[in-house]
């Protein structure tokens, strides 16, 4: 933490030069690139309207659903390593910015995706571990109960708690943000979860996790 407020107070340009990268990385639109690319047409008029992963499955095309996840995901770690390259401290500022840029890709008039991929990329680059347990309870969440949302919600709720017990409050305090904002993004989701009309995985109805 002291040495990224260093940076901040010491070379304010080069932590905007990482932010300003990871944004651009970060709003990248791979499920709509790639959609369009297949031939496919816009992602945004399919199922929930979503451009992540889970919404191109929608399209019955896995080979690109999860080119979309990679690709939506990888995007995160590169921006992290970008900013690290720049300056050790200015990871953590390129990954917030990669998943806003996610979430509001200035490409798309602000309204992107969900960002969870982007997530589980962030924490890939900043704490290696914290990212394998987000895989672990992302995974084990969706086994048991079949909800995409719900496990993205319980697998960026418990990232930043690993992150934390690992020593690295740092990145506790980034993903935790991210995680915020995450479950910001899934408010209808979680209504839906509530109420008990959130469809699940290999359901058609209801708005997907990312």
């Amino acid at each position: 933490m002291q040495n990224l407020l260093g940076l901040l107070a010491n070379a304010p340009l080069l932590a905007l030069a990482a932010m300003a990268i990871g944004y651009l990385l970060g709003s990248i639109p791979f499920g709509l690139v790639l959609t369009r690319a297949a031939g496919l047409g816009d992602i945004r008029k399919v199922g929930s309207g979503n451009i992540g992963a889970t919404n191109v499955l929608r399209t019955g095309n896995k080979s690109l659903a999860a080119a979309t996840l990679l690709a939506d995901a990888l995007k995160g770690t590169a921006a992290v390593l970008i900013g690290m390259w720049i300056d050790p401290a200015a990871g953590t500022l390129a990954g917030v910015a990669a998943f806003l840029g996610h979430l509001f890709p200035v490409w798309l008039k602000f309204r992107g995706g969900k960002g969870v991929a982007t997530f589980l990329g962030v924490a890939l680059g900043l704490l290696f571990p914290a990212a394998i347990a987000f895989a672990v309870v992302w995974l084990g969440v969706a086994y048991i109960s079949r909800y995409s949302s719900l496990s993205a919600l319980c697998a960026t709720a418990i990232t930043p708690l690993v992150a934390l017990a690992l020593g690295r409050g740092d990145v506790a305090l980034a993903l935790a943000i991210l995680a915020a904002l995450s479950w910001y993004a899934h408010r209808a989701n979680i209504a839906r979860l509530m109420s008990g009309e959130e469809s699940r995985i290999g359901g058609s109805s209801a708005t997907a996790s990312n």
